[in-house]
């Protein structure tokens, strides 16, 4: 018997429509959707916001570390990480093989879909600089981890999540 693991892994920067698509994928394949930042939020009883204040982002990156191990261990339908998760080494390890499907967004659409009055506490001080150097730092990260590429810029999740679906059944003909 083999051990669980999701269907799919959903990686990409804030805005990219991890958590929507995701939803959307898990319910045209009748499984599971799983949040890693949603399991944190849950296992402390506090806002992510909170966790960055209270304790710093150390204290947030060894939580999430640890809900995406559990998550990629239990987890067998669709798994979106927080956007940051992928600059943990040993997460990087654990991605190694999964089916990793990257949900590319540009600049302007994850500043659109984000917000400019938003409490994500990585983007104190200016969100669309922020953004963009998340975006800067974190694309090698998320490319290098793909086992596909899809960008969100003016899609629907619907769409995204039938280009996903139509992608992942091409590479398991091919």
């Amino acid at each position: 018997m083999s051990a669980a693991r999701p269907r799919v892994v959903l990686i990409g920067s804030m805005g990219a429509g991890k958590t929507t698509v995701g939803e959307v994928l898990a319910e045209r394949w009748g499984v599971g959707f799983r949040d890693t930042d949603a399991d944190v939020v849950a296992a402390e009883g506090r806002a992510i916001a909170d966790i960055f204040v209270e304790d710093g982002e150390a204290r947030f990156r060894a939580l999430e570390r640890a809900a995406v191990r559990t998550a990629l261990a239990e987890h067998t339908g669709v798994l979106a990480l927080g956007g940051g998760a992928v600059l943990d080494p040993d997460t990087r390890t654990l991605l190694a093989d999964h089916v990793v499907v990257f949900l590319q967004v540009g600049l302007a659409d994850a500043v659109q879909r984000v917000g400019l009055g938003s409490s994500r506490p990585l983007l104190l001080g200016g969100v669309r600089a922020r953004i963009k150097a998340l975006l800067d730092e974190r694309t090698p990260l998320y490319t290098e981890l793909a086992t596909l590429v899809v960008p969100t810029d003016g899609r629907e999740p619907a769409e995204v999540a039938a280009a996903i679906e139509a992608r992942l059944e091409e590479d398991t003909r091919a």
